[in-house]
């Protein structure tokens, strides 16, 4: 589902070939019997990351993405820098709660998947409109 929403960057060897790559580890997570999903939320964590900066590295004046991993801060960056859709801003306390999600992943503490998979669900359209960009 998500290798196929980031197809444009498969196997490109940039940020967006990354982000690619955390897409299938979303995928593949997706579909094992792992109990916890703290691994899921850091790749998706990840995915958003690297297709934030491979837009802010591709599409702005000087080509510079910051070193954050707060994606919030990324997101809107990418609206101010490359001009993206203004609207997308209300997905910023969504993306705040996938940084701090990625966090606990790094620190072996377990999520509750209820809440974290209705989270992805409402950052999937934000995923959507972020491919579309980097298309056009």
């Amino acid at each position: 589902m998500y290798a196929e929403k980031l197809k444009q960057f498969e196997n490109v060897e940039n940020l967006g070939g990354k982000a690619w790559e955390h897409a299938i580890a979303c995928d593949v997570i997706s579909k094992t019997p792992v109990k916890d999903c703290s691994m899921h939320c850091f790749h998706f964590q990840q995915l958003f990351e690297l297709l934030f900066k491979h837009l802010l590295e591709t599409r702005t004046k000087y080509g510079a993405y910051p070193h954050s991993h707060k994606l919030d801060k990324l997101l809107l960056q990418v609206i101010d820098d490359a001009q993206f859709n203004s609207e997308s801003k209300k997905y910023t306390d969504a993306l705040i709660a996938l940084t701090m999600c990625a966090e606990a992943y790094r620190y072996n503490f377990l999520l509750n998947c209820e809440t974290y998979n209705g989270m992805v669900n409402s950052l999937n359209p934000l995923l959507n409109e972020l491919a579309e960009f980097a298309k056009s």
